[in-house]
């Protein structure tokens, strides 16, 4: 069989995990590498075994070369999306894209239309899909045995710490610097409601707001670092760097989060970066803007309807759901589903064996079978084998964009306006 070969824009957390991915793939080869900060390129470079001439620090040194590869993993950050997609889809590249696509429905647009004109497979990670618990629970749902949906809630338990670490103090805490907190981490929900009811969003509405990490809700007497906080202060804060990090660090726990702030997570390299690097600020000192709850209704095609909870204030557990149809009900904690039937009086639950539903766990495994859904594409050929295409993907982002004017403008927004 022939081998397959990738490459990869973007060698962070996410970037690292799909090429490991890629390593462990029978006939799967990464060939090729972009990334600015060699301590964390260089690593991915000997595990992957990537000759030295096809490493880059930017993609578009990448993109001058002759096409040298089947794909390409694009993990930049999330308003460094457009360009590399169509510079390597213009080169005949197919494309695994990191979600979200991009910040704006015009930049969706734009990539949708260039994977078109070029002929080339998208695949955005929207990793929901793929996992064993929704294949189980479009399998139930697809049986009849709770009816037709009517309605369903999902919620999205961030978790307190998840909040501070990526969106508070990280990357996605400020929508300028990325995208808004909807679309950074819950537009993978709102994907997989559309998926899970099968049917075409026509309006939303939402509420939502950045409630506690602001200025204005800082501790008397704290310091906007947290090692110089006081520690009568810090001791009541469940948002502490110092005591969130170092522990980890002592405890042995060095990859991710921890290797977000330094690639060798070490005592002393995690002391400096919380001496002079973003993730040591007060939670309350931050340049963040994004929500850190939020709420969305949606009307689907029918009268369905479906209601979305984000919210950064929880500590455990994966996301929840249920859906309410008309000959039964469905109740999912991301791993175990119990199943009522009306018509019989019964109750089952069903455990899917999904695993942890956080970053560290795969997202309960989707992201290693969305890697190797891709693969077996990229073998076969055969596109309709992508659950989250260019196609799908914009409409489940338009609801993001529907949302996000709902909540700013304060009033109902039908998806038709946008389109």
């Amino acid at each position: 069989m022939k081998e397959i070969k990738i490459i990869v824009a973007g060698v962070g957390s996410r970037g690292m995990g799909y090429a490991r991915e890629c390593n462990k793939s029978e006939n799967v080869k990464v060939v090729g590498l972009a990334e600015p900060r060699s301590e964390y390129r260089d690593p991915i470079q000997e595990e992957c075994q990537v000759p030295q001439e096809n490493i880059f620090d930017d993609w578009r040194e990448m993109a001058k070369k002759e096409k040298f590869a089947d794909a390409i993993v694009i993990s930049t950050q999330d308003n460094m999306h457009v360009e590399p997609v169509i510079a390597f889809a213009e080169k005949g590249y197919h494309i695994l894209l990191e979600k979200p696509m991009a910040p704006t429905f015009q930049d969706c647009c734009t990539i949708f239309e260039a994977v078109k004109r070029n002929n080339v497979i998208l695949a955005v990670c929207h990793v929901l899909r793929y996992t064993n618990y929704t294949r189980k629970m479009k399998e139930i749902i697809d049986s009849g045995v709770i009816g037709e949906i009517v309605s369903m809630a999902h919620l999205e338990p961030v978790n307190y710490w998840h909040q501070a670490h990526s969106f508070v103090r990280g990357n996605w805490g400020n929508t300028e610097n990325s995208s808004p907190m909807l679309l950074a981490k819950s537009c993978h929900d709102l994907d997989w409601i559309r998926y899970v009811m099968d049917k075409t969003c026509e309006r939303v509405s939402s509420f939502g707001s950045l409630f506690l990490f602001k200025k204005e809700q800082q501790p008397k007497g704290a310091a906007d670092r947290c090692l110089d906080c006081p520690a009568n202060v810090e001791e009541d804060c469940p948002y502490s760097a110092k005591r969130f990090y170092l522990e980890r660090v002592s405890e042995g726990r060095v990859e991710w989060p921890l290797n977000v702030l330094n690639a060798v997570p070490d005592k002393e390299n995690i002391t400096e970066a919380l001496r002079n690097g973003p993730y040591g600020r007060c939670v309350y000192a931050c340049d963040n803007d994004v929500v850190d709850h939020q709420v969305v209704n949606m009307e689907f095609e029918g009268g369905r309807t479906a209601s979305f909870t984000m919210t950064a204030f929880t500590l455990a557990g994966g996301r929840e759901t249920t859906v309410f149809g008309s000959k039964g009900q469905l109740i999912g904690d991301s791993s175990k589903i119990k199943v009522m039937n009306f018509l019989k009086n019964t109750s089952e639950e069903i455990d899917t064996n999904a695993g942890a539903d956080d970053i560290t766990g795969g997202h309960g495994g989707g992201d290693s079978r969305l890697m190797k859904n891709f693969i077996e594409v990229l073998k076969s050929g055969d596109a309709s084998k992508i659950l989250t295409g260019a196609e799908v993907s914009l409409e489940s982002h338009l609801m993001v964009f529907a949302a996000e004017i709902s909540r700013t403008e304060k009033r109902v927004v039908e998806i038709s306006e946008l389109q």
